[in-house]
């Protein structure tokens, strides 16, 4: 996490979900590439420590709590970075409340949280974030692979909201090219609280996903974080409106 390079120096990145996993090793790897972060998560005590962490490492965060499914909370996160950094030149969507489960068991509470969380609160930010990103700003949003596999049994509610992520930051792609802005998706396969979950709780199914990584194993922090670092720099300049998977060679888009 040491600030070693200036690919993204003097940038002001929001990252969402920064609390853990993959949306702390995407605001590790942001700061260490010279953008200043602003570190967003529900939980203010994570958010912190990873702050904390960025600090001992040289770079610069700030540490926001909030709830992404509350409009006034992004509201709020927008306007404390506008205070601290006067802009926005990259947004990460990554955090969600993930509605896992067979249809039948999903509860509408469930799914609406997954909406919210997802799609709607990266629609929120994308458009809260907009002006601000207009002449070469960069947003990455956080999908999944689950969607493009044969069977999505038991993860119909998650990949229904990933999904619709996937759509708007297509749209975002093309209506907000003209104005500078690029837009693309990053599918990670790593571990995190959220997959050792998976793990504990469906053993069978795990091993199964395992089976079908070309590479024979799972992802870590760092291998999704240079794909964010390389989207948000001049080197992906006229790249938008793509979906990298970042999975071992499990997914590919069709």
């Amino acid at each position: 996490m040491t600030v070693a390079n200036a690919e993204l120096d003097g940038k002001v990145a929001i990252v969402t979900g920064a609390g853990q996993g993959v949306g702390r090793g995407i605001a590790a790897a942001l700061a260490a590439a010279g953008s200043r972060v602003v570190l967003v998560g529900r939980t203010l005590a994570k958010v912190e420590a990873v702050q904390r962490e960025i600090a001992d490492h040289g770079g610069e965060a700030l540490a926001i709590g909030a709830d992404v499914a509350v409009n006034e909370d992004i509201d709020r996160c927008v306007a404390a970075t506008l205070e601290a950094y006067g802009t926005v030149d990259i947004l990460v969507n990554n955090a969600i409340t993930q509605p896992l489960g067979p249809l039948l068991e999903v509860s509408d509470a469930g799914f609406e949280a997954g909406y919210l969380s997802g799609p709607m609160a990266t629609f929120r930010f994308m458009r809260a974030c907009h002006p601000y990103l207009v002449g070469g700003g960069s947003i990455v949003n956080v999908g999944s692979g689950v969607a493009l596999r044969p069977s999505t049994a038991g993860f119909g509610c998650y990949a229904a909201v990933k999904e619709a992520i996937r759509s708007l930051t297509r749209a975002a792609a093309c209506e907000w090219g003209p104005a500078g802005i690029r837009a693309n998706v990053i599918m990670p396969l790593s571990m995190s609280p959220a997959m050792e979950g998976f793990f504990a709780a469906m053993p069978e199914m795990a091993a199964e996903m395992l089976g079908q990584i070309p590479l024979g194993r799972m992802g870590t922090a760092s291998r999704h974080r240079g794909a964010v670092v390389f989207l948000c720099s001049d080197a992906a300049a006229y790249i938008t409106g793509i979906t990298l998977p970042v999975d071992g060679g499990q997914d590919y888009v069709r």
